[in-house]
């Protein structure tokens, strides 16, 4: 399944600027394992492209669920095995936008 040809799509913000270099800037690689840096920056792009967070869930192999307790208001997206990108959704229908949060290593 390919991601959907739509003039919509999803807006991100990021709740720390150096997540924001590290989809911008080739050289920043932010203390993470260079693979790591390679999965981030193909999630933001799947993200950007998506029309909505159905898309997300749609693909089985990003992972992409819900947080339960304290962090029930957080999704996360798997980067690899070890490591998962945590993100938040702001606004409602087609005025949500996705707040990227941290990358967390979950081992």
């Amino acid at each position: 399944m390919g991601i959907p040809l739509y003039d919509e799509h999803m807006e991100i913000t990021f709740r720390d600027t150096r997540l924001d270099k590290l989809e911008t800037d080739a050289d920043f690689d932010g203390g993470f394992p260079s693979q790591i840096v390679a999965a981030y920056r193909k999630r933001i792009q799947q993200i950007r492209a998506a029309v909505d967070e159905r898309y997300l869930y749609s693909q089985k192999s990003l992972r992409f669920e819900k947080l339960a307790g304290d962090r029930k208001h957080q999704h996360s997206m798997r980067l690899n095995d070890q490591w998962r990108l945590i993100l938040e959704f702001e606004g409602k229908g087609s005025e949500k936008t996705v707040v990227i949060v941290s990358i967390e290593d979950y081992h």
